[in-house]
C-alpha cells in the first residue's frame, strides 16, 4: 500500500483514481447536494437528517468509481485525505485549476 506523508503528495494520486469525467461529475452531484442539504438543515433547523448526508455523498462518488472508473474509492485507504481530496477537487473544477492538475 502506497504512503503519503503529506496531502500535496496525496492529491496528484487521488486525481489519477478519477480520470473519468463522468466520475468527477458524480462526485461534483453528491458534494452539491451535501452543501445543499447541510444549507437547508441549517436554514429548518431539522437536524435529524443528518444521516443522509454520507448517502449522497459518498453514494455518488461510489456509483462513479464502480460503473466508470473501475476501481475501488481511496475512502477506503485514506478517509481523511480523500475527503479534503473531494472539496479540493471540486474548488479546482469550479475555479478551472483542475484541467492543468489532472494527469494526462
Amino acid at each position: 500500500m502506497q504512503k503519503f506523508n503529506s496531502f500535496a503528495e496525496f492529491y496528484p494520486y487521488y486525481l489519477s483514481e478519477h480520470r473519468s469525467p463522468i466520475c468527477r461529475a458524480l462526485h461534483y452531484i453528491g458534494s452539491s447536494l451535501v452543501l445543499g442539504a447541510l444549507l437547508l438543515m441549517l436554514v429548518s433547523q431539522q437536524w435529524r437528517y443528518w444521516w443522509l448526508l454520507p448517502l449522497m455523498g459518498y453514494g455518488f462518488a461510489w456509483v462513479g468509481h464502480l460503473v466508470f472508473e473501475h476501481n475501488k474509492p481511496a475512502t477506503f485507504k485514506y478517509p481523511f485525505y480523500s475527503l479534503a481530496a473531494d472539496w479540493v477537487m471540486l474548488k479546482d473544477f469550479l475555479t478551472g485549476q483542475l484541467k492543468h492538475k489532472l494527469p494526462s
